[in-house]
């Protein structure tokens, strides 16, 4: 990425530092428990492949097969979000630098800024990696510590992280990380199955960002509020007034709400469909899957106090819990509708995919794409 003056928008390698010191600790387990637990996510992971691929009828196209699992701690979450957020957010912080440059003492504010946003984001970031349990990342670029990347992917399961949520509900461990896992996979199928998903996905969120027209001093308020509610405990003063809008939504631009509706409706799919696969096969592979989904149900909607809820207000995350709801209602819908081939249609081309205003009327996207098809 270019930079003015030397400095970027954003001091990447100080994002990660930042959120390495600050992440909590992982539960405590020796060192032959924590060996014990990365080898049965990877059976476990291996295991699901086969499970969702005979419920699914999915199977991965070509180079895709070979997607690699990677089971990391907290730190290894952070270094691949970040490396994320990088490439995909490279062209809109180029954007923003070449109108930096214009402005007088830019280069100045920029070594400056870069470091506070780098301090804001690792903040953010420390957050966020005591709670994924597990990610299918599409658009990182392989590193060292972390392979695969971009052209294939990778599935991150966050070790700590399951451990630490299979102990607080009380579930066997065991069938725990083998419903977590088949989640994750349908993801690693869904994407490793239909080619063109990913470059769609990255094409949206592209023009997403390239409509995106801020000034890196709203930005950085933008982060600093998220901050200031990580820091004080209690959402932003003005959130009564503004419905506690996320951060995403506080810079959107019409077009960009266009974009935004669609992405909007891809990710429910892809949230609904995973958890509609989870508790489709696990009743025949998890003996205790009606305990553990009904407990993780329960810890979904209740999230851990006021400050989650004002954390997950400004990062979007209410919204990415009502993907996983309205997502699966849409799914399970089509399924009982056209059954399992018939809603695999929905994989044909982005013509297929359902508009948001479908996910919530199934019966629409039936007519709309079973209708043409048959015609």
């Amino acid at each position: 990425m270019t930079s003015i003056g030397g400095a970027e928008m954003v001091d990447w390698k100080l994002a990660v530092a930042t959120a390495t010191r600050l992440v909590r600790p992982g539960p405590e387990v020796s060192r032959d428990e924590a060996r014990a637990v990365v080898a049965e996510l990877r059976r476990h992971a291996k295991a699901s492949e086969e499970h969702v691929r005979e419920f699914t009828g999915m199977t991965p196209a070509g180079a895709g097969a070979d997607t690699p699992v990677l089971v990391v701690d907290r730190a290894g979450w952070i270094r691949a979000n970040v490396a994320g957020f990088r490439a995909v957010l490279g062209p809109l912080l180029e954007k923003m630098e070449k109108r930096r440059g214009g402005l007088p003492g830019g280069a100045v504010l920029g070594a400056v800024g870069g470091k506070v946003t780098g301090v804001e984001l690792g903040m953010l970031l420390s957050f966020l990696a005591s709670r994924v349990l597990g990610q299918y990342e599409t658009f990182a670029p392989a590193t060292r510590e972390l392979p695969g990347g971009a052209g294939g992917g990778r599935l991150l399961l966050v070790a700590p992280n399951i451990v630490h949520v299979e102990r607080e509900l009380e579930v066997d461990p065991h069938d725990f990380r083998l419903w977590v896992c088949l989640h994750e996979e349908t993801h690693r199928t869904q994407f490793t199955g239909v080619p063109w998903l990913r470059d769609h996905i990255e094409g949206e969120v592209q023009a997403f960002l390239a409509e995106t027209d801020i000034d890196p001093a709203t930005l950085l308020e933008r982060l600093r509020e998220a901050l200031q509610a990580l820091a004080g405990g209690r959402p932003p003063e003005d959130a009564e007034e503004r419905g506690a809008r996320s951060i995403v939504e506080l810079v959107q631009t019409p077009a960009q709400r266009e974009v935004l509706g669609r992405l909007t409706a891809v990710m429910s799919l892809l949230e609904g469909h995973a958890d509609y696969v989870m508790d489709g096969v696990g009743p025949r592979v998890v003996p205790s899957v009606t305990e553990i989904r009904e407990k993780f149900q329960q810890r979904r909607a209740s999230g851990a106090g006021r400050l989650d809820q004002a954390l997950r207000k400004l990062l979007g995350l209410d919204a990415k819990l009502r993907q996983y709801r309205d997502g699966e209602r849409f799914v399970r819908a089509v399924v009982d509708q056209v059954g399992m081939e018939g809603f695999n249609k929905v994989w044909t081309s982005p013509n297929t995919l359902p508009t948001k205003a479908e996910i919530a009327k199934p019966t629409d996207w039936v007519a709309r794409v079973h209708s043409r098809a048959d015609g």
